[in-house]
């Protein structure tokens, strides 16, 4: 009977530990989220910093290739920018075919999820060659690793365009 009645001491101490312990996770990783105010300023400088990397890397891309232009994208849902061109390909027996190429890089409007996303969509010759998304969360954002991807994303377009222009 003692021992029954030890174990049954130790067992609802071992209880109460861990509830303890469950509540001391809860509190720091509510200490560690930001709030709606801090959340929004994060997101609002990241944005910024972003959308002139995409600017930077996009506008460079249209002095390299002739024919492309350079738009900034301002819409409700995004911002950054674009540059495409129209290509005309004449074939024997056929008419002339319009050819579009586009890439496209914006920063995803800010949503209740507290992310950033970065999101790149590239086009050549009316083919889609690349969609791609990334995101981070805003109480961990590394604007570096988004400056690289933004970098890479350019780079592997140009190459692309440049192997089928």
């Amino acid at each position: 009977m003692n021992d029954g009645m030890q174990f049954e001491n130790r067992l609802q101490r071992a209880i109460q530990r861990g509830e303890q312990t469950r509540a001391e996770a809860g509190r720091a990783a509510l200490a560690r989220q930001l709030s709606a105010e801090e959340q929004k300023s994060v997101y609002s400088r990241t944005r910024l910093q972003l959308i002139e990397r995409i600017e930077e890397c996009l506008k460079k891309l249209s002095d390299h290739f002739p024919g492309f232009s350079y738009q900034p994208v301002m819409r409700d849902d995004a911002w950054g920018a674009t540059v495409s061109r129209d290509d005309l390909a004449v074939s024997r027996g056929e008419g002339p075919r319009a050819l579009y190429s586009r890439l496209e890089m914006t920063i995803s409007a800010m949503g209740t999820a507290g992310i950033i996303e970065l999101v790149a969509k590239g086009t050549i010759r009316n083919k889609e060659v690349f969609h791609r998304r990334n995101f981070q969360r805003l109480e961990q954002v590394d604007v570096i690793s988004f400056y690289e991807l933004i970098d890479l994303w350019s780079l592997e377009y140009a190459e692309l365009y440049a192997a089928t222009a």
